[in-house]
C-alpha cells in the first residue's frame, strides 16, 4: 500500500504543482479533503488548495517542485521537497521582485481508497519572505 501512495503523491506532485494541471487535483484529492495546517481564512478544503495553487502560478509562473525524500508508511506519506519559481506577480502581500525564489515544505499526508483525504506542512516561510522582500533583481 505505501508504494502505491507513494506514487499517487508522485503523481500529484508532477501534475498539480509541477504541470500546473488543477484537473489532476480534482481527480487525486477527495471531496472531503481537509488540509490541517490551512491559511489563516481558509477553511481547509479542496477547493482552497486548488485556489492557493493557481495564485501561485500567477505569481511564479515557472514555478515547480522536487522531491528530495518521500517516507510512505500505511495510509500515510511524508515528502520534503523544494518549491522553485520566479517572482512575476503580486505574492504574499510582495509586489513582483524578477527574483527566482525558493520554498523548502516538508509535508504529510493521508491517503484513502486512492485520493488524499488529509494534509499537515510545515514551510519556510521566513526564508521564502525574506527572499521576496529584497526588492527587485539587479541586472
Amino acid at each position: 500500500m505505501s508504494e502505491e501512495n507513494k506514487d499517487l503523491i508522485r503523481r500529484l506532485v508532477m501534475g498539480w504543482q509541477h504541470e500546473h494541471r488543477p484537473e489532476v487535483a480534482e481527480a487525486l484529492i477527495s471531496d472531503d479533503f481537509v488540509d490541517r495546517s490551512a491559511r489563516s481564512g481558509e477553511q481547509g478544503t479542496k477547493q482552497d488548495g486548488i485556489t492557493f495553487l493557481k495564485y501561485m502560478w500567477t505569481a511564479l509562473p515557472d514555478f515547480s517542485v522536487d522531491i528530495k525524500q518521500m517516507i510512505g508508511e500505511g495510509d500515510l506519506v511524508a515528502t520534503l521537497k523544494t518549491f522553485t519559481g520566479t517572482h512575476q506577480g503580486e505574492f504574499l502581500g510582495y509586489p513582483p521582485t524578477g527574483r527566482r525564489v525558493t520554498l523548502e515544505v516538508f509535508d504529510l499526508v493521508r491517503v484513502k481508497d486512492g485520493q488524499v483525504t488529509e494534509h499537515w506542512a510545515v514551510l519556510d516561510m521566513d526564508g521564502l519572505k525574506r527572499q521576496l522582500s529584497q526588492g527587485p533583481a539587479v541586472g
